[in-house]
């Protein structure tokens, strides 16, 4: 049976509006993936964000309740007073050590945190005409353990300070040292506290080369 015209008009006319509903219906599925897609990788995004966000916030909550002295000079500079930065850790005793050739044994303190020009200024002036030169400024590594209180409980810090001094020459006594101020230089020390400041004395103030 041959179609007439007319009919093979409404035909066409049908097999279009079918194509086009059916491209219409992919266009919307695939809006509807793709707003699917944006919004998950948008949460995504803000899920890693609020997780470096809280990462950072941690880091600077510890770096802020970390401790850290401070030493102020006192008398002229005959002695650093110290202190901790923050005003809820208190420091109840101290094991102080400095490089090896300038004091052979540590000072302990209680109650009284401190460092003394006079633990050193025999030592100091010794080393320096070691290696053959005499400065009148410079730093010397210092090794401390701090045991302090923090909420209520004993905490303990090791850590590696350099302090700094200024000499000034007196009659047939040794030079008179004067403590200006000090700064961190390494937190976390492992127990050989000893061996780390005699290390990093020797890269401060190298031995004087053999002739």
């Amino acid at each position: 049976m041959n179609e007439t015209p007319a009919e093979k008009r409404r035909r066409l006319r049908f097999l279009t509006l079918a194509e086009f509903v059916g491209v219409a219906a992919l266009i919307i599925a695939g809006l509807g993936y793709w707003d699917s897609h944006r919004e998950r990788t948008q949460t995504a995004r803000e899920r890693a964000a609020e997780v470096q966000e809280r990462k950072a916030e941690a880091k600077a909550g510890a770096l802020k309740l970390s401790f850290l002295m401070t030493g102020t000079p006192e008398s002229g500079g005959e002695r650093l007073r110290l202190s901790s930065v923050h005003a809820d850790q208190v420091i109840q005793t101290q094991a102080i050590r400095f490089p090896g050739e300038i004091r052979g044994d540590d000072v302990q303190t209680t109650g009284n945190p401190r460092l003394e020009a006079g633990w050193i200024d025999g030592g100091l002036t010794k080393a320096e005409h070691a290696r053959g030169g005499k400065s009148h400024q410079g730093r010397i590594p210092v090794g401390i353990v701090t045991v302090f209180i923090e909420d209520g409980q004993p905490k303990t810090d090791r850590a590696i300070y350099l302090v700094g001094y200024s000499s000034h020459p007196r009659v047939l006594r040794a030079d008179k040292v004067a403590l200006e101020g000090m700064s961190l230089m390494r937190r976390s020390v492992g127990e050989d506290l000893q061996a780390a400041v005699d290390q990093a004395w020797a890269r401060i103030s190298p031995p004087a080369a053999k002739p």
